[in-house]
């Protein structure tokens, strides 16, 4: 009986405790948020997340657009080759960089760069008391570290995917005249046709999204972080892990809610 029972208590307790999780972190973000109104606002550690995450995330988020953009456009004519209808590629770049390999991409990289480094510095700040100081201080941590943060991450990561949405677009452009011998200005036609308003601001959108969630998960592991640096350690692969999950996770909610119809 125990060899049946056994492996369901483990599943419910596995469910409890990501619905327990989920919970917490709903409850920091409504917290965080909340500190959005009320006064005062900490205008020093916002502009330097900003640079932070957008500034120095633009080289490893343009090489990756460009060639992402290089890669599209080398696969479409290859597949595209098959039924001769290699002219669709322009607009397939296009479509494919601004609705999902823009935002996601860029969104997966700053994940890996920004979410652990948020996550270990106030995962350091959390096992060295750093945080317990700021409230003997009268400074609340949560509208000290955290705030400024995930208003950072949801302003920074839509100019990281417009510069993705350009140089992606840029990299499908060189390859197909480069290699494959398109002319330059029917390409360019090509994807100022096949360019919709609708699939720049959703992908826009989502950026805005997959920032704000970058922000919260990194300053939720290490907020929470114990046990010295190995416990540091554990929260900066959780903030990644976790935050590369609901990006996608978000990434499929948002596509179905825009463009369901």
């Amino acid at each position: 009986m125990n060899a049946v029972l056994d492996p369901i208590a483990a599943l419910g307790r596995a469910f409890l405790g990501l619905v327990k999780e989920a919970g917490a972190l709903a409850l920091f973000a409504l917290e965080a948020l909340s500190h959005l109104v009320r006064p005062p606002f900490y205008w020093r550690v916002f502009l330097s997340s900003l640079v932070e995450i957008g500034f120095f995330s633009l080289p490893v988020v343009a090489l990756t657009a460009l060639f992402a953009g290089g890669v599209i456009a080398l696969q479409s004519y290859v597949g595209f080759g098959q039924y001769h209808v290699q002219s669709a590629i322009a607009g397939i770049v296009v479509l494919s960089v601004t609705r999902e390999l823009g935002p996601v991409l860029a969104g997966l990289m700053v994940a890996g760069r920004v979410g652990a480094a948020m996550s270990a510095q106030i995962g350091t700040m959390r096992v060295t008391d750093q945080i317990d100081a700021l409230t003997t201080l009268s400074t609340n941590p949560m509208k000290y570290l955290v705030t400024p943060r995930l208003l950072a991450g949801a302003l920074a990561l839509p100019f990281l995917v417009l510069v993705a949405d350009i140089l992606g677009v840029f990299g499908g452009f060189t390859v197909s005249v480069a290699k494959l011998g398109f002319s330059p200005s029917g390409y360019i036609n090509a994807t100022l046709s096949s360019l919709k308003t609708i699939d720049v601001t959703v992908g826009l959108v989502k950026a805005a999204v997959f920032g704000f969630l970058i922000a919260l998960l990194g300053c939720y592991h290490g907020y929470n972080s114990r046990g010295g640096a190995e416990g540091v350690g554990a929260a900066t692969t959780a903030a990644v892990v976790a935050a590369s999950i609901l990006l996608l996770t978000f990434d499929y909610l948002l596509t179905d809610l825009f463009f369901s119809q």
